[in-house]
Parts: structure tokens; C-alpha cells; sequence
């Protein structure tokens, strides 16, 4: 039942009070053929009481895509393609591309000895690596050697190029990007290097051997990009970090053990308009339920659990994705009663908190779980 608050809306700003004359219908043609509109007729829609995300929680099994990122391989290559990826699209944001809200996530393949080309662009993008040996990425001159879990950055504006090793095996991992948010802002160019391929330009790895020491900054060292200089984020001692994090806390009620990847000079997150997450949701936990303005897309590190997301619950394992749209509620669990379960998840929340936008809200009944619907 509407509240009088909506009431008096609808009778101002809404159009289902507003009876549709012939004179008015007339009127509305007029404005139409001038390129203009009127406001009641769409407030309700433009300007809603809280956020209606048209994304919906999807999950994408890896054993249901896995094949078919693979014959791709079969079917064209990296030189024809530009980039051999199979993009996960949201039913509710088919027409942009999108994963989940304004962001892109795909499956990425590369078979050993293969090389894209190197290219640059507007969107922020990463890489989150699912399976495989040998897989590198250059990034203006760095290049970084890449294991299972690894996560790397690309940032925009940088010459970026990947590939697997000759000597390694077939590589996947999700690349994100916010694609579809540098779309909507008209503001996207792409350019393919005039050479394919960039040089190297450091030793392998120096970024993380620079910046990716705990506590410590190297003497001296300048950054002043807008993006972290500690572009390989790895597996093995961000685990270990929240295993040490998991002694001295309690966690999140909502979120477990959480810790965010973050850029060592600033603190801040790790691009301008995409940050990232690792938790830890230790054996038989279940959070409370929460919801919150920003899109998230959750990857399957490690474990297996399940979420219930606006009241319907999605199984979930390793190397599964899922997706949490923009304020709906979201809980999560990890089943096993002996192992823990990590999600890794990216995020548009610098977005929300750069333009003042971010708003958080506890589920309140229930002691916060979530009744399920059918």
C-alpha cells in the first residue's frame, strides 16, 4: 500500500493521476516534436525513492562455461579475435555489456606461446587468474608473471599486453573492467600500439619487488598516477594476510574477514573507479544480511558456500562468479564445517564514495537473515 508521502507524489509529480485528454495527448506530441518531455510523466521513473537496479544476482558456473571458453581456442585466435573472451551478461543489462550495474566482467583464454596484442584505453580494467601455468602481463614495460588467484591490474590510459609462456599451459582468468561506466560518460577511445607488442623495459616483477613490501616504501620512490603502483596483487601472502587478520578479529557481521587490495602509496583503492576485496568466511560462518549503493562481482577463490541475495539463494564454488546488484540485500554462507571460503570481489564502490553516493543499510528483522522466496 502506498504511504501518503508517495500518495502526494504521485498526485504532483506521477502521471497516474493525470488524466489523459485528448488536449493533453495532443500537448505531450507537441513537446515530443520539439525534443523536450514532461516531467511528470517520468519522475517517478528518473527520480525513484531509493535505488532499482535493472541488473539482477546471476551466478555463472565454471563448469558450465569452462568448455566453451576453451573451444574458442578452436574457433579463432588471439590476432583475429584481439582478445579471445567470453563476456558474462546480466539479463537486465544486456544493451551495455554489463555484469552486474556499470561493470564488465569476461573469461579470458590464451594457449602457451600466444601473445595479444598490446592496446590501450580508457576503462579501467584487472585481471583475476582462475587456472593455468606460464600467463604474464606487460604493463607499460613491466611485465609480471602470473599464478592461480593472482590479481593484476591495467590500469586506463596504460599499454597493457598478456600472454602464456611457451613452456606453460592453457591459461584462464576474469578480466573486469568498467566499460560500460566510461560508455555512459562518453568518454572511451581505445588504441592498438603502433608496434603490437611493447618492449620490456625492468627486470620481471619489479613492481611487486618495489611496492609490495608490508609496511615499508622504497626510499625515495615517487608515484603520482592516479592508479596503485603495485600492480600484481598475489595469491599466497594476501591469504596468509587474512589467516593472520582472522586471529585478532571477530570480522564483519556482514562480511566475514574482509581486507581490501589497496594502493600502498595512498591507501586508497587500487584504481580510480574500481576497487577490490578479498574475505574469508571462516568454517559454518553465516553473515548477517546488508545492502548498499555500488555493484559488486564476487569470484570464488577458494571454498564453496552460498548466498542469498533479495531473498533467493545461489550455490557457489571455486572459480564460480556471481554478482550482487547495486542495494540489494546480501548475505553469505560457508557450508563446510572444517574449511574456509575466500571471495574475491571488484567493485564501482570509488565511484560511490568519490561522488558521495555510498549509503549502507542493515537488514533489521530476523536477526538479519533474510526470509527466502520462492
Amino acid at each position: 500500500m502506498a504511504t501518503r508521502r508517495e500518495n502526494h507524489r504521485e498526485d504532483v509529480a506521477g502521471r497516474a493521476n493525470v488524466e489523459d485528454t485528448p488536449e493533453l495527448l495532443a500537448y505531450y506530441d507537441e513537446l515530443e516534436r520539439l525534443e523536450t518531455g514532461a516531467l511528470w510523466t517520468v519522475a517517478n521513473k528518473i527520480e525513484p525513492w531509493q535505488p532499482k537496479s535493472s541488473s539482477v544476482p546471476v551466478v555463472w558456473r565454471y563448469e558450465d562455461l569452462r568448455a566453451h571458453v576453451l573451444r574458442s581456442v578452436e574457433l579463432v585466435s588471439p590476432e583475429k579475435a584481439g582478445r579471445r573472451v567470453i563476456y558474462l551478461n546480466n539479463p537486465g543489462r544486456r544493451e551495455h555489456a554489463a555484469a552486474v550495474g556499470w561493470l564488465y566482467s569476461g573469461l579470458q583464454v590464451m594457449h602457451p606461446g600466444e601473445v595479444a596484442s598490446a592496446h590501450a584505453h580508457s576503462a579501467s580494467a584487472l585481471r583475476f587468474i582462475m587456472e593455468g601455468e606460464g600467463a604474464y602481463t606487460i604493463v607499460d614495460g613491466h611485465k609480471m608473471t602470473l599464478g592461480a588467484n593472482d590479481f593484476v591490474l591495467t590500469p586506463n590510459g596504460t599499454w597493457h599486453e598478456h600472454g602464456v609462456a611457451g613452456d606453460g599451459t592453457p591459461c584462464i582468468w576474469q578480466d573486469g573492467l568498467d566499460i560500460p561506466l566510461v560508455n555512459a560518460l562518453e568518454a572511451n577511445f581505445y588504441v592498438v600500439h603502433p608496434e603490437l607488442q611493447q618492449s620490456v623495459g625492468y627486470p620481471v616483477d619489479d613492481m611487486t619487488q618495489t611496492w609490495g613490501n608490508p609496511g615499508l616504501r622504497p626510499a625515495g620512490g615517487e608515484w603520482s598516477k592516479g592508479y596503485s603502483p603495485l600492480l600484481k596483487y598475489e595469491w599466497a601472502p594476501t591469504y596468509e594476510a587474512l589467516l593472520r587478520y582472522a586471529k585478532a578479529t571477530d570480522g564483519s557481521p556482514y562480511d566475514g574477514v574482509l581486507m581490501n587490495y589497496v594502493n600502498p602509496v595512498t591507501g586508497g583503492p587500487v584504481m580510480q573507479t574500481i576497487g577490490a576485496s578479498m574475505q574469508m568466511l571462516r568454517a559454518g560462518e553465516s553473515t548477517r544480511a546488508h545492502r548498499h549503493t555500488g555493484s559488486f562481482i564476487y569470484q570464488v577463490a577458494k571454498g564453496r558456500g552460498h548466498s542469498i541475495i533479495d531473498g533467493k539463494r545461489f550455490d557457489w564454488k571455486e572459480r564460480d562468479i556471481f554478482c550482487v546488484p547495486s542495494w540489494a540485500w546480501h548475505e553469505h554462507v560457508n557450508g563446510s564445517a572444517s574449511g574456509d571460503a575466500c571471495l574475491f570481489t571488484f567493485n564501482d564502490l570509488p565511484v560511490m564514495h568519490a561522488l558521495g553516493l555510498y549509503r549502507e543499510e542493515a537488514f533489521g528483522d530476523n536477526g538479519g537473515r533474510q526470509p527466502l522466496v520462492s
